[in-house]
């Protein structure tokens, strides 16, 4: 039940762009000088070793965030994405990959506060030791589905929610739904970023189907296939609700620059649109 570690994955495409994604959209929120607040219902353990034995199984970061590093034209909005990770490597070499909560906490200002939970007992731990003289982080051991319901709307009341199982359970799939409908319900103008893996299960085209039943006000979809023969995961998407202004524009420049990026053999596919 508890077995998945992400460990194995930091890094890769998927990586990629979840996190180009929510960095771009903390960028966007903090436009306006109130505080926000960015929930992570699955945070993992914070912080990645590349040089690790599990990330060194698949060296999955290769295809990924090092070839993003290498390149010389990078489109503007991945600026706060790349600096959370060269933050991390200050002498320029990559082994430390910023998980979702690393890179949140990178881009806080003073006011902004982050919210973590994490059901997997060694990478609640792990968060608790990385994060436990930060003020603004508050981590809980606890599943992250029944944790979000309970913190929102934040008193903020401008912020973000980031739901991302890792979907080896397959009724993560109906659980992400119904949370993201609840939530919904609760705090109508939370920005809500679900991600989704492209594989052969039917779970993802399903989930995409009730997302598009709950007519979430400004529902944007964007998905990276760069390896679509792969056995496995050959991509992913995300559904991005209460999208900022000016940020589906970003994304359209986006999208197509990843690609050739993580797919420079051409081949592969991608798009940004509305749900």
């Amino acid at each position: 039940m508890l077995s998945y570690q992400h460990d194995y994955h930091a890094g890769n495409h998927a990586d990629v762009l979840k996190h180009s994604v929510l960095a771009l959209l903390i960028a966007a929120l903090q436009r306006k000088p109130g505080a926000i607040r960015v929930i992570d219902s699955h945070a993992g353990s914070g912080v990645y070793d590349l040089q690790g034995e599990l990330a060194q199984r698949g060296r999955e970061h290769e295809a990924g965030v090092t070839r993003l590093l290498a390149a010389e034209d990078p489109p503007s909005c991945l600026a706060p994405y790349l600096a959370s990770v060269r933050s991390l490597n200050p002498d320029g070499q990559l082994r430390y990959y910023p998980g979702s909560p690393q890179l949140a906490l990178t881009l806080l200002r003073e006011q902004d506060q982050l919210e973590l939970f994490e059901l997997h007992p060694q990478a609640s731990a792990a968060l608790k030791r990385h994060f436990r003289q930060r003020r603004q982080v508050h981590v809980h051991h606890r599943d992250g589905f029944e944790g979000a319901l309970a913190v929102v709307p934040p008193r903020e009341r401008r912020g973000l929610l980031l739901i991302d199982p890792s979907y080896e359970q397959k009724s993560d799939y109906v659980r992400v739904a119904d949370t993201v409908a609840a939530a919904s319900r609760r705090w109508a103008n939370g920005v809500f970023l679900v991600w989704y893996p492209l594989i052969g299960h039917p779970g993802s085209a399903q989930l995409l189907a009730r997302l598009a039943q709950l007519k979430l006000p400004q529902a944007y979809r964007v998905e990276l296939e760069p390896q679509p023969h792969a056995p496995g995961l050959r991509g992913s998407g995300l559904i991005i609700a209460n999208l900022p202004y000016q940020t589906a524009e970003q994304l359209q420049l986006l999208l197509p620059w990843l690609l050739r990026c993580l797919s420079p053999q051409g081949g592969g596919a991608c798009r940004a649109d509305w749900l």
